[in-house]
């Protein structure tokens, strides 16, 4: 089974993950997924197996990597390969392998490489937002799963809480105290990021309402989003920076915290995962696509002529984001702090 690369899109794609599991219980199961995500994995039992993309800067090695895994995955003689990307690559690639099933969606110019096509949703030549759970669920029906789950799940190793738990301890974190989990970055690209000075004012005003202890994370290519975060704090806050926290560390902090703030990124399907409440800012994507069943988020985005727009960089000034005051995200982190219920710590 190939995986999606982004972070969100692999949480998203869980239940139909645990919708084929429950459908082939004796089938050996393997994952193929890039490496920088592979810990979002950590401690599922949805595969039997997790395989990695190879790995390299350069095209020749990249070219040698892939060929090199046609060949090993050719030896396994697997008898499907379905397609959770859309990518070319990912199809050409069981083609190559010799895998005499290959099921996926009819995009990118694959449809000659499939054997089991489905068609996305289109109007006037254009996809239509399909939310990504019933996107990835329809591959899963089409494979004979009569049930597909709604919601998206995760698990946490043993590795991955002892990590959070050392991390929550060098804060002086107590049991009790309101943990308050700010992502101020995204990796698909600055438009996606609300102001920093903005995140850093609700971190200083959600400390003092509720004596909230504050972690600013971040990605490898997020740590300057952080820091510039942590500039405008005028309250202590741990920022998860040097070293970086890990996904499956990542995981295990944000199902414990009472609260996460965050740009419609990779963490924010953590929480939905795990039920922890979530305030999401959205600028220049369309919430359609990652639409989810959580009772517990809380999702912030101001209309504007030009959006959503799916640009990584902003052409013009950043209007969608701008628009979107501290009092408003403020208002939504409140009223989810009012319900909470004690994490433990």
């Amino acid at each position: 089974m190939v995986l999606p690369n982004w972070v969100g899109d692999l949480v998203l794609a869980t239940p139909a993950l645990r919708a084929i599991r429950t459908t082939y219980p004796k089938a050996h199961i393997a994952f193929l997924v890039k490496s920088h995500v592979a810990d979002v994995l950590g401690g599922g039992d949805w595969m039997d197996e997790v395989i990695h993309w190879p790995s390299g800067r350069d095209r020749d090695t990249r070219r040698q990597g892939f060929l090199g895994l046609a060949g090993q995955l050719r030896k396994r003689k697997f008898d499907w390969a379905i397609l959770l990307t859309n990518s070319f690559r990912s199809a050409l690639l069981a083609r190559l392998a010799g895998i005499k099933r290959r099921i996926g969606y009819d995009r990118e110019g694959r449809g000659l490489l499939l054997t089991d096509k489905l068609l996305p949703e289109k109007a006037d030549g254009k996809f239509v937002p399909v939310p990504m759970i019933r996107y990835y669920g329809a591959i899963a029906r089409y494979l004979g799963s009569r049930e597909v789950p709604v919601r998206p799940e995760l698990f946490t190793t043993a590795e991955d809480e002892s990590i959070a738990q050392q991390a929550l301890t060098a804060a002086g974190v107590t049991p009790g105290r309101p943990l308050v989990v700010i992502n101020p970055g995204a990796s698909f690209g600055p438009a996606k990021c609300w102001l920093p000075e903005r995140f850093a004012e609700v971190a200083d005003r959600l400390g003092e309402a509720h004596d909230a202890a504050v972690f600013i994370a971040c990605g490898p290519k997020e740590i300057a989003c952080a820091r510039e975060v942590a500039r405008h704090l005028r309250r202590p806050a741990t920022v998860l920076d040097n070293p970086v926290m890990k996904l499956g560390p990542l995981k295990a902090l944000i199902k414990r915290a009472n609260l996460l703030v965050t740009n419609d990124t990779g963490p924010r399907h953590f929480a939905n995962a795990f039920g922890t409440p979530v305030v999401t800012i959205f600028g220049p994507t369309d919430p359609k696509w990652t639409e989810t069943d959580t009772p517990r988020e809380r999702s912030l985005m101001v209309k504007v002529h030009c959006g959503p727009c799916m640009k990584r960089r902003c052409p013009l000034d950043h209007r969608c984001m701008k628009w979107i005051s501290t009092e408003m995200v403020l208002a939504s982190a409140g009223e989810l702090l009012a319900e909470r219920t004690p994490q433990s710590v």
